[in-house]
């Protein structure tokens, strides 16, 4: 079994493991760093689950090994409120208008939404449906998670 040395930043703290070369991104957040907002469902990069941010950019941590992240920085959901006492204004936002039922698809959606709206600051309601495309959601119907984006976007513009 071959193994790798990594270095990465993760919501702000920096870890360095020895990981196996196989060990998902995925598992090495839930397993190794305790970070179960990640959630794994189609383990193919499908669904949308365990999307997180790495420099910044929507990914499908099913589908990269913890080794390919080396000097990295990732960010997951459970580093996206700015302290304990404040959700982050997605978070807010989905919870005002109802954007959740079950919550299995929340983190990868919140996550897919931060990148999305720090690029696009003012979408419109085709836009925000074009970029929650990749997310599925097998509770909600969409309608309030895309009321919530275009909520969280007025309110993160002010």
């Amino acid at each position: 079994m071959s193994t790798h040395e990594i270095s990465i930043t993760v919501n702000g703290t920096a870890y360095t493991r020895t990981v196996d070369s196989r060990l998902h991104l995925a598992d090495f957040l839930r397993q190794e760093l305790g970070l179960t907002g990640t959630h794994i469902g189609c383990e193919h990069g499908v669904c949308g689950a365990c999307t997180i941010l790495l420099d910044g950019a929507a990914v499908r941590s099913c589908l990269l090994f913890a080794a390919q992240v080396d000097g990295h920085s990732l960010e997951t959901v459970e580093g996206l409120a700015p302290d304990p006492e404040h959700l982050h204004p997605l978070q807010e936002a989905m919870r005002d208008c109802h954007g959740l039922q079950c919550g299995y698809c929340t983190p990868g959606i919140l996550m897919t939404m931060k990148a999305f709206l720090e690029e696009t600051a003012s979408p419109d309601e085709a836009q925000v449906r074009e970029a929650l495309s990749g997310n599925l959601c097998r509770c909600t119907g969409y309608q309030h998670i895309v009321d919530a984006v275009l909520l969280a976007a007025e309110r993160w513009r002010r």
